[in-house]
Parts: structure tokens; sequence; C-alpha cells
């Protein structure tokens, strides 16, 4: 009888066989690229039907028995990738963790004519990065904007003053570099209506960012920049009494970033000549710094406007559109139609995908099933607090109402809210009560599309429901109804059907409708 072989040298073979195969296909995929280069230079079709079935037939006949029902499909697989490479200048978003990046679905809204692809490298890898000639060009984000300005050969007048670039090409066996953050600033605070001509800039932060707003803030004409950050002379501890008089601030770090979306750097009452805060930060899409200011009257802009408008930079660079790039951030010219209609088409596109939509109003209203049946349309995750409050505490809110009480349930209420408003492109009912915590208007209200449902009181029931059998409907709605009208974003009152089925369909449709 012979020895069974060893599972573990089976195992180090295999890994043998896959480390050639590796080496094998990135060779396959450089000789592509160069194909490629030619067909491209030449104006030969990438895809060639007659090829391309004459090699498929080629492999089948040299393939062994066992590996010939797989091999068409694995071959096909080569040559669809091989298509794509051969196809696309490559370009990509460098930087070191990209996970939660925007970036290649913001390209491809704005340029289907271009591969776009994430980069994540070592510092250590830049060199051969910027050497191998794998890609195209790239956008460079946090840690790598100097690194990347100093691998330059040419610079755009933004990069060689800020010293950072997020946009370079490969063109002519030169590395070109520009820095289209400015321009997204500038944006950022043109659809807003801020103007900081002759006025005293408070800027948060003295990174990446940072600099691409001063460069921009210098050539919009502000009067004065304050620059603050922890180790400046101006600092969080004076900056009340070196920059109090500043009229706009912009925050240029990652302060109120989510997941840690509670932390704020100033009390914005102590700026008495205050007119507007501008915040880098798009997640969560109204910042704890912008609803601040928002509650002082302030005009406000958030950072998701600056990221979609630097990438439409970008994308015009990448096109080979130079001259059209050039002309945007120019204070001298007006933003060209075409662009700002572009710009916030893809600012409309992701604003939707990335908010919550958010179902708030009275117990009995309705909120949960229709919810439930937003979800299901959208295909989004749907998360009901009350049920959420259920599985994270193991009682329900009633049984903690008839137990504990109000006020505690309350408090637990406050927590759940903490934990899921702040996410993105979810399904959210809340509890009628919300409203009762002024610290849940922060929650409710910064990543969400806030839709208020109201009905008659007459439709509303009591039933399963205690605090509404407690102080009874017309007290609780007299009590919340102000609340539940200022932290909408849309509101929508339904009468009686007489279907519910009705109600439901006509709810859906009204919310779909005005997120498009």
């Amino acid at each position: 009888m012979s020895e069974r072989p060893d599972l573990n040298e089976l195992r180090g073979k295999l890994d043998d066989i896959d480390n050639s195969i590796l080496d094998l296909f990135e060779e396959r995929i450089a000789t592509c690229r160069e194909i490629g280069n030619i067909k491209r230079e030449t104006g030969t079709d990438v895809y060639v039907p007659a090829r391309e079935e004459e090699k498929l037939q080629k492999v089948k006949e040299l393939a062994g028995f066992e590996s010939r029902p797989y091999v068409e499909t694995l071959f096909k697989t080569l040559m669809d990738l091989s298509k794509d490479h051969q196809r696309l200048p490559a370009f990509g978003v460098l930087g070191r963790t990209l996970a939660h990046t925007y970036s290649p679905e913001i390209h491809s809204l704005f340029d289907s004519s271009y591969s776009y692809s994430v980069i994540e490298r070592e510092p250590e890898e830049l060199d051969a990065l910027f050497s191998n000639g794998v890609f195209k060009g790239f956008n460079v984000t946090i840690p790598y904007k100097k690194d990347a300005c100093a691998r330059c050969d040419e610079l755009d007048d933004a990069s060689r003053t800020t010293g950072s670039v997020n946009t370079v090409v490969f063109e002519d066996g030169k590395v070109k570099g520009w820095n289209t953050d400015y321009f997204g600033f500038i944006y950022m605070l043109h659809r807003k209506g801020i103007s900081v001509s002759g006025k005293k800039v408070l800027v948060l932060g003295t990174g990446g960012a940072a600099s691409a707003v001063f460069y921009a803030l210098d050539t919009l004409g502000a009067a004065e920049i304050y620059k603050c950050d922890l180790e400046t002379e101006i600092n969080y501890s004076n900056v009340y009494d070196k920059a109090g008089d500043a009229q706009v601030i912009v925050n240029c770090t990652p302060v109120g970033m989510f997941p840690k979306v509670d932390n704020r750097l100033l009390d914005l009452t102590k700026f008495a000549s205050l007119e507007a805060c501008a915040d880098v930060v798009y997640n969560p899409s109204r910042t704890r710094f912008l609803q601040d200011a928002e509650e002082l009257g302030l005009k406000t802009c958030g950072g998701l406007a600056m990221l979609v408008a630097q990438a439409y930079k970008s994308s015009r660079i990448f096109a080979g559109d130079i001259e059209g790039a050039s002309a945007l951030g120019n204070p001298d010219k007006s933003i060209p139609s075409e662009a700002e209609e572009a710009i916030e088409k893809v600012i409309r596109i992701l604003e939707n995908r990335m908010k919550n939509i958010t179902i708030i109003g009275m117990p009995g209203s309705g909120k949960s099933l229709l919810a439930r049946n937003i979800a299901k349309a959208t295909g989004r995750t749907l998360v009901d607090l009350d049920l959420a409050f259920a599985e994270k505490f193991g009682q329900t809110p009633a049984e903690v109402l008839s137990g504990p009480g109000e006020d505690v349930f309350r408090e637990m209420e406050c927590e759940i809210a903490a934990e899921f408003l702040p996410q993105s492109g979810l399904v959210i009912s809340c509890g009628g009560g919300i409203v009762t915590r002024d610290v849940n208007k922060f929650y409710v209200r910064c990543n969400s599309n806030v839709f208020y449902l109201e009905r008659p009181l007459t439709a509303l029931t009591d039933k399963n429901r205690p605090i509404s059998q407690l102080h009874g409907v017309e007290k609780l709605y007299s009590q919340r109804k102000d609340k539940y009208e200022s932290w909408c974003d849309y509101r929508f009152y339904y009468d009686r059907f007489e279907e519910k089925q009705d109600f439901y369909d006509k709810a859906i449709a009204d919310i779909l409708g005005a997120l498009k």
C-alpha cells in the first residue's frame, strides 16, 4: 500500500505553483501594457474577435483532459483583464489606507473614458510607483501630498506655492504635478455665497489641506489670515484673544470627522464678528462645527463640495484638457456653467447616497413601516431605533418605560441615536420622542436627509404606546411640533387614506422624489 502524500508538503507545492503563476501574470500584464501603448499610438482596435477565438481554440487543444473544462473560462478572464488594461489609460488615487475613499466613484461619474483604481502604498514603495510606468497619473491624498510634490519635475503655481500636490500625470518622460484642492475650496465657498475678500479669516490646522486653503484665501484677497494649530503662535488656548475678530473660520483639521463626530475645537459664540464657517470634513455632512454655526445663524459650507470640485479639475487634467483645467480657480473669471452643472450633479448624487434617509414624527404615524418599505425600495439597510434599542439593551422601550421610567429611557435612547445616526446610507426610523432631548438634534441632522412624517392626530393610535397613553396624543404633539419642524429638511403631511398601502405608496414616492 502506497504512503499517503503529506498534506503540508502538497500545500507548499501549491504555494510554489501559485507564486509562479503570479510572476507570469504580472509579466503578462506588463506585456499587455506595451501592446496597449502601441495600439493607442497606431489607432488599432483593442478587441479583435478573430484573434481571441483563435487563442481560445489553441489553448483548449493544448489543455490536458482534467483541465480542459476550465481552461476556456480561465483564458477568457485573462483576456478580458488584458483588454481593460489595453483600452484605457490607468489612473487612480494614491494613499496609505483608502478603504472609505469616494474618488473612484466620483471620477466614474465625471468621465468614463479612463479607468480609475485605488492605489494603497507604504512610504518605501513610492519610488517604485513613480518610476514603473504602470499608471498614467493619479490623485494623491494623505499622507503623500508633500512626498509627491518632491518627486515632480514640473509644478503648477498652486503646487509650487503650497509644496503639496494632489494630482500627478506622467507625460513626455516627466512627472507633472498640480494642486486642485485650492479650486475645490474656492468652489465650496462660491456655491454658498461666502466671500472672504477683505475679510479676516481664521484657519484651523496647518496640514496639506490647510496649505491649499491658505493659497486660495490669498488668491481671493483675504485681508488677514490667522493660522491656528497646536504649536503655532495662535493656538487653541489664545485663539479668542489673538483672532477673536475673525469674520470667517475654516476647519482644516480632522476634528469632527466620523466616527468621532462629537469633538469640537472652538466656542463660536466668542467670535463677535463671525459671518461664516467652512469645514473641509465631508463625513458627516453637517459636522458639529457647522451645526454650531447654523445655530448662530451663520453661513456654512461642508467639505463634500470641495472634494467633488477638486476631483472635477483633476478629471479635466486626466482627460488632457489642460487649458480647461487651468481656467478653474481663476478669481478673475467666473466658473464655466458646464463645470458648475457637472459638479453639482455629482454632489447631489453623492449627498443622497451618503446621507441617511431619517424619518421623524409622532408615535403611531407610520414611520417604522414606511422606513421598511423605503429600505426595500432602495436596497438600503434599515435601522429601526426602537428595535436597535431592544437588541442593544436586552429590553424593549416599553419595558424600560414601565420599569426604570421615562428619564432613564431617554438617556438610553440618546446612546442609540449617537451610535446609528452618524453612519451613512441607511434608512432610519426614529422613535417619536427623539426630539425631547436637544442633544439628539445634532445626531439626527449630522448625516441625514430628515423627513418629518406628519399625520392628523385622529389618524394616530396610542395602542401599545405607553408615552402616548400617559400624556395624551394632543399634549405630546403640542410639545414636539416645533422641534419636528425645525429638525427636518422635508415635511410631508398626509391625511387619511382609504387604503393604508396608498398612504405608503404616496409617502415613498414623495421621499424618493425629493432626493432626485
